[in-house]
């Protein structure tokens, strides 16, 4: 499989939370035969092994989400330009005067760019809020834009910004790496344990919302029941801006396992394994203490009487923008170690934890 093709296919499709059936689409046709694919109401995507579930054996969740941050018409106003709400956490300078991308009510899209009073008449961007904003698409009248445009109330939309992969550097530049990157790990991990010889059922999802609340890892873990579970993420990283002592989540320093979020403190034995493994790997790996963000993880660890779960995360520059940053090579060591954690996964170390 080319890794480069599949995160530019994920990447470069439409899915803010709720309107993730574009990343599903994508996802079922790289899938291998290997699996057998189910899809909820949510659009959550699941990856079982054919032939099913060995009850005499742990089940491992390989999770990542398929949403991006994105945004939602509110209303339209009678000048044609259309106020919006955001999906997900949106740093307001980061939004102004970048194009977007509008599903309409045809399922078509329509390019517009976000909008607010220009300084020439008293605009003044350091106290911007996202309130002051809006998309315009080149309308000039509510009725254009219900008529020609197709655009109503509650129409999805996400920043526009196609992938971009630079062969002689790996540096790949893309929309939405938090978290297709993860989507693509857990696609390219199911056609890798379908050839090897492990000890343990391994369930891939890609789950819908999380950008919201987290909403589809906590269908997922009803119906999955694992137990134990991998969280793959694309994760702000932080070496452009913090002080050297404090960068826990570099470019080219390999992916990096969290240890605490404010969602969740990672489960201590899980982890240690997971460092364990990519010691002996060879694989390099970076260890966070976070005081900012959350992942799925922290709805599979309340789940049932609790799922230990791990964090693997691919770091990538200015998450939650149109264009971020992100290094292939993080991304496949991200893959190899979630890979070699199934390989050592049995009954007796999960019991253990």
């Amino acid at each position: 499989m080319n890794s480069v093709d599949l995160i530019k296919d994920l990447t470069n499709a439409f899915g803010c939370p709720g309107f993730e059936d574009d990343v599903v689409a994508v996802a079922r046709k790289y899938a291998p035969d290997s699996v057998e694919i189910v899809e909820d109401s949510m659009r959550n995507l699941y990856f079982y092994p054919k032939g099913g579930i060995n009850p005499d054996l742990p089940t491992v969740l390989v999770d990542a989400h398929s949403d991006e941050v994105g945004m939602m018409v509110q209303a339209i106003k009678d000048n044609g330009t259309l106020t919006f709400m955001t999906l997900g956490m949106w740093s307001a300078p980061v939004l102004l005067a970048q194009k977007l991308v509008i599903k309409n009510r045809k399922g078509e899209f329509v390019h517009g760019v976000v909008a607010s009073r220009p300084p020439h008449f008293g605009g003044n961007e350091s106290d911007l809020k996202v309130t002051d904003m809006v998309i315009d698409i080149g309308a000039t009248s509510k009725e254009e834009v219900l008529e020609k445009y197709h655009i109503g109330v509650a129409s999805p939309v996400v920043p526009f910004g196609e992938f971009e992969h630079n062969k002689e550097t790996d540096i790949m530049m893309s929309k939405a790496f938090d978290c297709r990157l993860g989507c693509a790990a857990v696609i390219e991990v199911m056609h890798q344990v379908a050839a090897s010889d492990i000890k343990v059922n391994v369930v891939g999802a890609l789950s819908a919302q999380e950008e919201v609340g987290m909403r589809g890892a906590m269908v997922v873990a009803n119906v999955v029941k694992p137990d134990v579970a991998i969280c793959f993420e694309g994760t702000p990283a932080d070496d452009t801006f913090a002080p050297a002592e404090m960068i826990q989540t570099a470019l080219k320093k390999g992916p990096m396992l969290r240890h605490i979020d404010p969602g969740m403190i990672t489960h201590p034995r899980f982890i240690r394994l997971a460092l364990d493994v990519a010691h002996e790997k060879g694989i390099p790996v970076q260890e966070s203490v976070r005081t900012g963000g959350f992942t799925n993880g922290a709805a599979y660890q309340v789940s049932q009487m609790g799922v230990p779960n791990i964090i693997i995360a691919h770091p990538s520059r200015h998450v939650h923008s149109p264009n971020s940053i992100a290094y292939l090579p993080d991304y496949k060591n991200g893959v190899k170690l979630a890979v070699e954690i199934l390989r050592t996964l049995d009954k007796n170390i999960i019991d253990g934890f």
